[in-house]
């Protein structure tokens, strides 16, 4: 996903300091492209930039420097960038803004990798993560070690999934381990690299030290679990991989459990006195959100808002 920032028409304002009908009538005249999501209006982040950069006149902030980040310019203005795909997320931000309206929660839809690497930048200041390690069978902190180095961090359990395969009803290719991806009659479909699926996958067959080469349609990629349960749906693949809570979404799947991995949030230390970082810990330790996440299925949120590690 080449863009996974977006924007509605109240945010821009927000951010630009303008009135919202000055935002519609920019969106009129064709001076910020737009696009849309059903009924609702959407602004790249890069159409935004391209806009920003181009404008003659300085946009003036009492609080931030744009210097070509808009990302940046959210995150001085104590705004919440978070990296993450889950659905829980979504949820998170909805909780975020309900508790107080003056925040302002943003969503970058990317994988675990790619999460710390923008946490890393500077352009996102919250990540969600489950990178499962080959070597030590411990999850997020060695990859938080090596892609953040020397920066003081805080690790929080936002929940446990349970990942497994995706199959056709009643398994009929008899897929309960990752050595029969190897079967010569299994078409296999794979997720993005930098995902944490996909790294789970990749650790494990080296440990096995299986050729990936050898397993039909490694090459083929799919950017979320709804995406991999639906081609297995459909029929365009055998077998994928993914979250629990996935197969519960799409018809059409039966799901093969396999690991139960950890899903965490992970963002700077020195953030963790702030008032919008404190108000996402209360969310994440109330009983309210608990039971909302608990009430969708597939999630275990025993752990949930505990400090798994400090680095």
């Amino acid at each position: 996903m080449a863009d996974p920032l977006s924007y509605s028409p109240e945010e821009i304002g927000k951010l630009l300091k303008i009135s919202k009908g000055t935002v519609y009538e920019l969106l009129r005249r064709g001076d910020i492209p737009s696009y849309r999501v059903g009924k609702k209006i959407r602004i790249s982040q890069a159409d935004l930039q391209v806009y920003m950069h181009a404008s003659e006149a300085p946009i003036k902030s009492s609080t931030a420097n744009i210097q070509g980040s808009l990302e940046k310019l959210i995150i001085e203005n104590q705004g919440l960038i978070i990296c993450g795909q889950d659905v829980v997320l979504d949820i998170l931000t909805r909780y975020l803004e309900k508790k107080n309206s003056m925040l302002r929660s943003l969503r970058s839809y990317v994988g675990s990798i790619d999460g710390l690497l923008a946490l890393y930048k500077g352009t996102a200041n919250i990540t969600a993560t489950h990178l499962w390690d080959g070597e030590t069978g411990e999850y997020n902190i060695p990859y938080v070690r090596r892609l953040l180095p020397g920066q003081r961090t805080v690790i929080i359990n936002l929940v446990y999934r349970t990942l497994g395969f995706y199959v056709a009803p009643g398994n009929p290719l008899a897929i309960n381990d990752w050595t029969d991806l190897l079967k010569p009659d299994v078409t296999f479909i794979n997720r993005d690299k930098g995902s944490g699926t996909r790294v789970m996958l990749d650790e494990h067959l080296r440990n096995l030290d299986v050729d990936a080469r050898a397993i039909k349609g490694y090459q083929n990629e799919e950017m979320s679990h709804i995406a991999v349960a639906s081609a297995v749906a459909r029929g365009l693949a055998d077998i994928g991989l993914g979250t629990e809570k996935a197969a519960l979404q799409v018809r059409g799947v039966d799901f093969v459990p396999l690991i139960k991995e950890r899903y965490d949030l992970v963002f700077n230390k020195n953030d963790l006195e702030k008032s919008n970082f404190q108000t996402l810990l209360s969310i994440l330790r109330s009983l309210e959100f608990k039971e909302e996440v608990n009430g969708m299925g597939g999630y275990d949120t025993s752990k949930m808002g505990e400090i798994i590690a400090e680095l």
